[in-house]
């Protein structure tokens, strides 16, 4: 005879396990299923770094490489800020690429032909970009011109306009405080420690004020009685955000220190995260980009806002264009070509959607480190740049075809 079998109850200490481990499945994947998109990307930048560390055999990671990223990306990742929040107003900006090469061109003339001091000619060109802004936004807002259009005819402007200031020729070189802008280092401070101390004392300062940002915004949550991750999960968040600021301090550190042009991207991040996330102009730029009727039936100023958005890009734009000439140490008439296909791609692979309304200021940045890492990895293993393109345009593809994805889910 087959001996017989009962099915019994797990023990309680087992059935509590399953629970707590089952809360915290359901919780892990409530938090996928809410931020989809920021996270895919995450995870997607994580694949992409492991894939080419170990395809190159460690040197991707490597310090002097990981400094080399940033710096190569800078102007990318700047620009990539400035449309995303284009793009979330519903809009598109074409120009940004020759807006940068104009502005990098003007300041190339007034630092080498008329010898003005590097600040008062990087702040000029901010200026510039400024004007250039507001002209495109008074089109796009108050006359009514949709953004393609005025962008498109503002790209072919200022790519003549750069051809017409430097005659075809390439004007150089810059004093070394400009160079500085995006090929510089923090200096060195402290006794001999075989790192750089003052990268040091930055990342864990930030990973102290990225820890009590955390725990402050779930104390408030539990104030009102919001939804928050299980306590073991959220802490393994914060385990897993502050090693991962560690280990870049430490990459950094072990070179020479925190490039220039992170610290400049660094406060865009903080300042127009902070904008777009509690200030007023800020909600009003997701609400046109959401539903412009409805915005503008709440009481949203929908033409100073699209101005000012298109003000801000154009700054953006300048700034960018000015990394990008510290960087080649001359204003030349090819820069900026498909820098505006760059950053929309950056955007929309960090999460913008083609409908307005939706994404982030980080997500621009972990788009623009997608691209930025890939175009590393596949230079490092001697991927051609014919094949380098194929792929990036089928990444590109991939993002955009998730957003779809995602939002049929949602609404069925």
């Amino acid at each position: 005879m087959s001996p017989v079998t009962t099915d019994k109850p797990p023990a309680p200490a087992a059935a509590a396990t399953q629970g707590a481990g089952g809360q915290l499945t359901g919780a892990l994947l409530a938090a996928m299923r809410a931020n989809m998109r920021q996270y895919g990307m995450l995870i997607a930048l994580g694949l992409i770094v492991v894939l080419f560390q170990i395809w190159t055999d460690g040197t991707l990671l490597m310090p002097r490489n990981v400094s080399n990223i940033v710096q190569q990306n800078g102007y990318i990742l700047i620009l990539a800020i400035g449309m995303m929040i284009v793009i979330i107003a519903g809009h598109i900006d074409l120009s940004v690429g020759s807006l940068a090469a104009f502005v990098g061109a003007i300041a190339a003339v007034m630092m080498v032909e008329q010898n003005f001091p590097w600040p008062v000619a990087l702040a000029a060109s901010l200026v510039i970009g400024a004007i250039a802004g507001a002209w495109q936004g008074f089109w796009i807002a108050y006359v009514g011109i949709p953004s393609f259009i005025v962008t498109l005819a503002g790209m072919l402007l200022f790519r003549g306009a750069t051809q017409i200031v430097l005659e075809g020729q390439s004007i150089a070189p810059f004093p070394r405080g400009f160079q500085n802008i995006s090929q510089g280092f923090l200096p060195e401070v402290g006794p001999d420690t075989n790192y750089h101390n003052l990268t040091l004392l930055i990342g864990f300062a930030v990973a102290a004020v990225v820890l009590w940002q955390e725990w402050r915004d779930r104390r408030r949550q539990l104030a009102y009685e919001l939804d928050v991750l299980p306590l073991q999960l959220w802490a393994l968040k914060c385990v897993a955000v502050v090693a991962a600021i560690v280990t870049f301090t430490m990459l950094l550190a072990s070179y020479r220190g925190v490039p220039v042009v992170l610290l400049i991207m660094c406060g865009l991040l903080i300042a127009l995260g902070f904008v777009m996330r509690n200030a007023v102009v800020g909600r009003h730029v997701y609400a046109l980009g959401g539903n412009k009727a409805a915005a503008k039936l709440s009481g949203v100023k929908d033409k100073r806002v699209t101005f000012l958005v298109f003000v801000n890009m154009g700054v953006l734009a300048a700034l960018a264009g000015c990394v990008y000439a510290a960087r080649l140490n001359a204003g030349t008439p090819q820069a900026g070509i498909n820098f505006e296909l760059e950053a929309i791609a950056a955007s929309f692979i960090g999460g913008a959607s083609m409908s307005g309304g939706v994404g982030t200021v980080l997500g621009a940045i972990i788009g623009g480190l997608v691209l930025g890492v890939l175009n590393n990895g596949m230079s490092l293993v001697g991927i051609g740049t014919d094949y380098q393109q194929v792929i990036k345009g089928l990444v590109l593809l991939a993002a955009v075809g998730f957003d779809v994805w995602n939002k049929r889910r949602a609404g069925s």
